[in-house]
Formats: structure tokens, C-alpha cells, sequence
């Protein structure tokens, strides 16, 4: 494109990708005869990992990438009706905005503000670059319905539900799966709020927060706001708000949940939706969550985090890590004796098994009152099934009943051991913390043997 006399334009998109309720489009169009529409591809997200447990880049895996490349060319078709197209470059992105002004002689940068802390820092270097050689910058808040700034300073308190719904309904899912149009601005949630409110004005009845939609666009602008005032918020060292807990290290745990080999059907169906489709409904989400985490693994919240942060289409920094923060009974909800069965959470919803005779076929012919609990079934059964656990499907990982019933016994002491110390627990604290569990397991483990064996010489 010609550059101007220094009356040109630079839109840095980045997420709100879209022409609708676009303040930094707006004013980077206003006044300027030469506007340029950039997106920057930076390799810190898109860089291709051949090691990484699925297919995409460091940080993405296909389904989102897949997502957001049908979303920047939709963003290009809205660009050329008004006769303008994107231009998508690759390379760090100050390092190539920087280019970009220089050469093109820009005046004015516009850019959607985004609370990410990796976001927050590139921003920082931009804004220095661009005050040094005298370019305007212009970046409002227009991913969120409030500045997260602004809502720290006010001491705002959010208290709110979410919506109950169907996990096991793939067909038709019981949500209105937006969240992908959402987290990369496809969707303005401003504009989306409003046509909320007015359907709102024209029915007698509607539902209200938290459980509306109005309700859901609340809870994401509370994950927005704590994450933007809370350092170190996607992990639980030096996180404030977060309870220090001395999870398991246990890799083999963590894979077989992350590929699906857990051995609990309703568990695996939900891992396999994820990695085909990247994404779940809210409550198969809190199921697996929960499972890995304080339900029965033990295993940190952050690598199932990851796992999430790769596979979903609508992963979003804040939301993702505070979802799991919450779901891990780390922080913001403290109720850990409330579990999601593996067995009995799925049955209720879809006891025929539908759900996960779709996503995992080789239990397609088990009977349904089996579905869930696949090893309890008789080996005719299981034959029959064409279906023989432990080869053609995997025994359970560990037994729930127990592992549930230790899980729950580590969080008493963890959260006891935050109590006594006000939540300063240190690395040494969490490591004698865990030895002692490993200790009063194994004593646990000795004492079931012990009387077993009485029971069997008083027969």
C-alpha cells in the first residue's frame, strides 16, 4: 500500500476481530488517508511444536488455529467490502509493528486493550517505542463490558451462579456456544450485552444473573478483573488468593487422563470431545476438572490447565486459569468435599450412555447398564461387547471410593496447614505436608491388609 505524509493509520488487531463495536478501528480510521489493517502472526503462539502431545503449535492446537485462520479471513471478506483487506504479517510483534510504523510513516496506532500479562508487558514496550518517536496511541477497553482497572479501584464484588444445562447433549448442545466468538472478538461482548437488554425490555419474563446470559457475561468479566489484579495468577507459587496444596507429580496419571485412557467412560468421552472438537460443555468440563484435580488424581491444576489451554477452540487466559483455580478448590470455591462422581454425575443426564457410545465406539455394543462401570461387567458380557477390559479398553486408573475418599482427606490437611500459617505456606511446608500424607497412606494401606488378613483367619 502507498504510504502517506505521515498521515497514516496502523489498526493492530489482535483479538476483536471484527468491524462491529470496534472503538480502535474507529478512531484508526478517522481523519487519516491511508489506513492499514494489520495482524501480526507471533510466533510465541503459532510456533509449530513437534514434541507437544498433539498436533498445532506451542501453545495452540489445531482446532483453535483452524478457528482463529476462519476468523481472520471473515475479518479480511468485512475489510474488502468496505474496500480495504487485512495484511497478515509473521514475526515478533513490536519488532514488526515497529517496521511497519517506521516505513509507513504512521502516526497513529490503535490497538483493543487486553489484560493478558503477556499482552500487558508487549504493550508496555509498544507504547515506550511509540511516545519516543511521536506516534498517538490510541487502546480502549472493548473486550470486556467493564475496564478491569476501573472495577479493582471500586472494590467490585461478583456473586454469582452458573447455569445448570445438559453435558451429555453433543447434538444440540445445551449452551449457546458463543465463547469461541468471544475470546477472539469475533463477537463484540458490549454489543452482544445490548442486544441482551433488549430483548429484555421487549418480554414479560426473563431470566437475570447469575444464571442468564447477561449472568455469564458478568462471570467473564469477574475472571477479567481478578486475574488483571492478581500476579502470578496462573500458577499457585506466589498467587495469593491461591490455596497451596501439595498435589501429586504424576505423570502417568496425567496422560492417561489427557489421552483418554482413564478407564471411567463418562471421563474419557469428555477428554476425546475435547481433542476432536475443542470444546465441551461447562459441567463435562467441571467433571474432567475435577477428576484430575481434587476428585480422585491429585494432580496439579496447572497441567490440566495446559492441557485445556492447548485443546480448546475458546481457551482464554483468564477464564481457563480461573476456572481451574475454582474447579481445583484452590480458590474462590472452597466446598471439596462436593465432588463430580465419575460414575453417577454423567448417568443422570444421559443414562442410555449415548454420549459416550458416540465419542468412544469400542463401548458402542456394552449394555447401558454397564456403560458407566464397563469392569463390573461379567466377561459374557464383556465378550458379547466384543470389549474386554483391560485389553480393548483400560481398567480404571484407581478406584474411585478410595481415591476420592484420600483426595478428600489431603485437602482437609492442606487447607488445616493454609489456615495454621494464614496462607504463607511455603515449598518446604507443602514438601512436609506431603510426606506426612505419604506416610499416613501407607499406614492406611497397612492397616486395610492387616485386617483383611484377621478376617480371613477368624473364617
Amino acid at each position: 500500500m502507498a504510504s502517506g505524509s505521515g498521515s497514516g493509520s496502523l489498526m493492530w488487531f489482535r483479538k476483536g476481530l471484527r468491524i462491529h463495536d470496534n472503538p480502535a478501528l474507529e478512531r484508526a480510521a478517522q481523519s487519516t488517508k491511508f489506513l492499514y489493517p494489520v495482524f501480526i502472526i507471533d510466533p510465541h503462539y503459532m510456533e509449530p511444536d513437534p514434541n507437544a502431545f498433539s498436533p498445532g503449535s506451542k501453545r495452540a492446537g489445531l482446532n483453535r488455529i483452524r478457528f482463529l485462520l476462519q476468523s481472520l479471513a471473515d475479518l479480511d471478506l468485512n475489510l474488502r467490502k468496505l474496500g480495504s483487506r487485512l495484511l497478515v504479517l509473521k514475526g515478533e510483534p513490536s519488532q514488526v509493528l515497529f517496521r511497519c510504523l517506521k516505513e509507513w510513516d504512521v502516526k497513529k496506532l490503535c490497538f483493543e486493550y487486553d489484560t493478558d500479562p503477556y499482552y500487558q508487558a508487549l504493550d508496555t514496550k509498544v507504547k515506550d517505542y511509540a511516545s519516543i518517536v511521536g506516534i498517538e496511541v490510541f487502546s480502549p477497553v472493548s473486550h470486556t463490558l467493564f475496564n478491569p482497572a476501573d472495577v479493582i479501584q471500586k472494590e467490585w464484588v461478583a456473586a454469582f451462579e452458573k447455569p445448570k444445562g445438559d453435558p451429555s447433549a453433543f447434538l444440540k448442545p445445551a449452551t449457546t456456544t458463543l465463547s469461541p466468538y468471544l475470546k477472539f472478538g469475533c463477537l463484540s461482548s458490549r454489543y452482544f450485552y445490548q442486544c441482551l437488554q433488549d430483548v429484555y425490555r421487549n418480554v414479560k419474563r426473563h431470566t437475570s444473573p447469575p444464571v442468564s446470559l447477561v449472568g455469564q457475561l458478568l462471570w467473564r468479566d469477574f475472571f477479567y478483573t481478578v486475574a488483571f489484579g492478581t500476579p502470578n495468577f496462573d500458577r499457585m507459587t506466589g498467587n495469593r488468593i491461591c490455596k497451596q496444596i501439595p498435589w501429586n507429580d504424576n505423570d502417568e496419571l496425567l496422560v492417561a487422563w489427557r489421552d483418554a485412557r482413564t478407564g471411567y467412560p463418562w471421563i474419557d468421552a469428555i477428554m476425546i470431545q475435547l481433542y476432536k472438537w475443542g470444546w465441551m460443555h461447562h459441567l463435562a468440563r467441571h467433571s474432567v476438572a475435577c477428576f484430575l484435580t481434587r476428585g480422585d488424581l491429585f494432580v496439579h491444576w496447572e497441567k490440566g490447565c495446559d492441557v485445556f489451554e492447548r485443546l480448546l477452540i475458546d481457551s482464554d487466559w483468564a477464564i481457563n486459569n480461573g476456572n481451574w483455580l475454582w474447579l481445583s478448590c484452590s480458590s474462590f470455591f472452597y466446598q471439596y468435599n462436593r465432588i463430580y462422581s465419575p460414575i453417577s454425575f454423567g448417568k443422570k443426564y444421559d443414562p442410555n450412555g449415548d454420549y459416550i457410545k458416540h465419542f468412544l465406539p469400542i463401548l458402542k455394543d456394552m449394555p447401558k447398564e454397564y456403560i458407566y462401570e464397563p469392569w463390573t461387567a461379567p466377561l459374557s458380557v464383556q465378550t458379547k461387547a466384543k470389549c474386554i477390559i483391560g485389553k480393548d479398553y483400560p481398567k480404571p486408573v484407581v478406584p474411585h471410593d478410595s481415591a476420592s475418599k484420600e483426595s478428600r482427606r489431603k485437602m482437609a490437611e492442606a487447607y488445616s496447614l493454609n489456615k495454621k500459617l494464614n496462607g504463607k505456606v511455603s515449598e518446604e511446608d507443602l514438601k512436609k505436608l506431603r510426606r506426612k500424607l505419604e506416610e499416613d497412606s501407607e499406614d492406611t494401606k497397612q492397616e486395610v491388609k492387616t485386617k483383611r488378613m484377621r478376617q480371613k483367619l477368624i473364617c
